[in-house]
């Protein structure tokens, strides 16, 4: 039986969402963490910032696993004013269209003066060995083990380069055709001399290491899985 509740949005959050609340009909015994989910969907502008949101239910802070009761009261509010500031992080495994000037607008500050984006595309020829056309690649991906291992590399990246401001890495899956965008890497921050290239390179670089997404080229006579040659060793 569905639930419904009721969210309010406070500072920021309620200009991504457009209102300053939202009655909800969500499923029975969605936790927190579902419902960021939920209005990651609901609200795509709002999805890169609930990582980092608090939740109150009922005026009392609450966790990810904590389950949604019907009719509760639930605010959604930025951290509270002081500690050190918090620069945007989108890390995606999705099988929607990538829309680089959105996504690249997502990590644009005021502060922001550089930003370096690479993007892969399908080709449709693959020169690896005797050249042959390909009609379109398969793309999946071990998404939860994905996803933490961006999480890694967007670390190593902020560790490496601490005048990175916003990074996005999402990776598209699922029938792709040539000429359309598989993914995209992309560092900003305050001006171009701060490693915004080498952060972007070592992303790029590093996803094709650590992150368990394959593709399998198919085209005419043919169709092979790609494999890499990267085995990890227990320090990374």
């Amino acid at each position: 039986m569905p639930l419904t509740v009721t969210v309010l949005f406070f500072a920021n959050l309620k200009a991504l969402a457009g209102v300053d609340q939202a009655s909800l009909e969500l499923e029975e015994g969605l936790d927190v963490k579902g419902l960021k989910a939920e209005l990651g969907r609901r609200f795509p502008r709002m999805a890169p910032h609930l990582n980092s949101v608090l939740v109150a239910i009922g005026r009392e802070y609450a966790f990810d696993e904590e389950r949604l009761s019907n009719g509760a009261e639930v605010a959604l509010f930025p951290p509270v004013s002081g500690g050190e500031r918090e620069f945007p992080t989108i890390l995606r495994i999705t099988q929607e269209a990538l829309d680089l000037n959105d996504l690249l607008a997502s990590i644009t500050l005021p502060s922001t003066g550089a930003a370096c984006v690479f993007t892969g595309m399908v080709r449709g020829v693959t020169r690896r060995g005797e050249a042959r056309q390909t009609d379109h690649l398969e793309y999946e991906a071990y998404q939860p083990m994905a996803e933490e291992k961006m999480r890694q590399i967007a670390q190593e990246i902020r560790s490496r380069w601490p005048e990175v401001e916003g990074i996005v890495m999402v990776q598209r899956i699922g029938r792709l055709f040539p000429g359309t965008p598989t993914v995209m890497i992309a560092c900003t921050a305050a001006h171009r001399d701060t490693g915004v290239f080498e952060a972007a390179r070592y992303g790029i670089d590093r996803l094709k290491q650590i992150v368990p997404v394959w593709k399998k080229e198919v085209g005419p006579g043919h169709s092979v899985w790609v494999e890499g040659d990267y085995h990890p060793q227990p320090e990374n």
